[in-house]
Parts: C-alpha cells; structure tokens; sequence
C-alpha cells in the first residue's frame, strides 16, 4: 500500500492500479496498466504534483503515456515521461497549447478549492500547462500491446476533438477519459467542444459488448455498465428534443449529467 501526501493509488486488481488527487475539486484519475512487457499510464493528472513518484514505485516496465485528450488536468505530468501518445486530433495542442481555455482560466481552474496542502513547488500564478511533440500519434482502431494484455483505442470526440477512450476488452475494463463520468456535470460547452458529437460518441461506448466496469477521469471510480444504457437513452433524448446544442444547459439523466 503507498501512503503519499498528495497521491491516492488504489489498487484496481492485480495489474492495474488508480492514481487519483481526491486534494482537488476535479477529483482526477489516472490509471497504470501493466502487462508483461510494457505499462501504460492513462493521463497524467494535474502536475500539481509528481506523478513518476508514484508510477517509480509500481513498476519497473517502461511506461507510454496515452492521453485520453488534451486539457490541462490530463497532461499535468507528461513532461517527466519520454513516450507520449495523443490521438492525431489533438497533435497540434499537445505541441501549441490548449485550443479554447485561455491560460487565465486554466490558472484559476487548478488553483482553486485545493483540499490539502500541495506541495512547495506549486504555484497556480505560474501554472504553465505542458506542451512538448509526441512520441506517436493515436488512431481509431488501434491496438496497444502490453505483453499479454491488449488496449483498444476509440476515437470518442466530443467533449474535445481529439478525445479518446481505451477499451481493456479481456477484463471488460472501460476508460472513458472525459466522455462519461458521475456527480459532476460533463462539460461539452466550451468552443472546442461538440454537443452532437458527444451524443455520438456515448452512442458508440454504449454499444460495446463485454463491458464490466467503466473508469472515467473524475469523481467516482469504477461505475456499473448499466450506465450505458442511460447513456443511449440520455443521447437518444436530448437529440430528439434539440437539446444537442450550447446555451441548452445542465441536463440530468440517471446517474450522470451533462452540460452543454
């Protein structure tokens, strides 16, 4: 068990653990997967803090970095890996910086409601998100291979262009990213997002055989799959309705809710 000030690792089973800062109000996962070969570390977090700390003490395989997309409450420690992989969408951020949230609000956005002491180095006034070239560029379709365990990569955009989710098939784990999570709204009214291609991309995970748990970026970790079918109705609702456009609001379904 790793006890660490800013760090809550929580082990998942046997070879996937939860790295998550429950310190701040967005309540951020990442996850480490391990196969025999390879890990891979889904998202980065908020870099208030160092993640390699914690992923040091998990494992000994050489890590890739894939980013479920690219905001600044996931790419926070990117800079202390060498293999970082982001879907093509969402090269030019990565390298250029974040389209649509000025640094201003990314400031204010990391600086605020902080629940526990961070630590001396952090300071949100000059909080600066990475930006660096990636290792590889990610598609829909592809497969990353650990050793003895597979990852499938679906394009999911919606809440942002480039957006991915990572479908673990054989443990029937989920890693919806920013695509669907709990108690907090999802957010799909900032200018780069798309509220029609958001209900898209719900529609497709909802889709999926053979889901066990689904793991989203925020708040609760590890939600039933029968939330997927409240996902395919929520979708099927707010096109029906013509609510898949800004300015409509928070709409709340049976155990999520989305903002647009």
């Amino acid at each position: 068990m790793i006890e660490d000030k800013w760090f809550t690792v929580q082990q998942i089973d046997g070879k996937t653990y939860a790295i998550s800062e429950y310190g701040h109000w967005e309540k951020v996962h990442s996850f480490l997967l391990l196969g025999t070969e390879k890990a891979v570390l889904i998202d980065t977090g908020l870099g208030i803090d160092s993640i390699k700390r914690i992923t040091d003490q998990l494992t000994d395989l050489p890590i890739r970095v894939l980013t479920t997309h690219v905001h600044s409450d996931h790419i926070g420690s990117h800079g202390e890996f060498d293999a970082l992989y982001v879907h093509e969408e969402e090269e030019d951020w990565l390298i250029n910086g974040i389209k649509g949230l000025s640094i201003d609000i990314i400031r204010k956005n990391i600086g605020r409601d902080i629940t526990i002491p961070p630590p001396s180095t952090f300071n949100p006034e000059t909080f600066t998100p990475f930006q660096g070239k990636p290792t590889g560029l990610l598609k829909d379709g592809d497969k990353i291979e650990l050793g003895e365990r597979t990852l499938a990569v679906l394009h999911t955009p919606g809440h942002s262009p480039g957006h991915i989710c990572l479908f673990d098939q054989a443990a029937g784990y989920l890693f919806t990213g920013d695509l669907l999570y709990d108690e907090t709204p999802v957010y799909a009214f900032y200018p780069t997002t798309n509220p029609i291609e958001l209900a898209a991309s719900w529609e497709r995970i909802a889709r999926l055989n053979g889901v066990r748990k689904i793991y989203g970026s925020h708040n609760t970790l590890g939600l039933d799959p029968l939330l997927l079918q409240e996902v395919k109705k929520a979708a099927h609702y707010l096109r029906e309705q013509n609510l898949l456009k800004f300015g409509t609001g928070i709409h709340q379904f049976n155990g999520f809710s989305v903002q647009f």
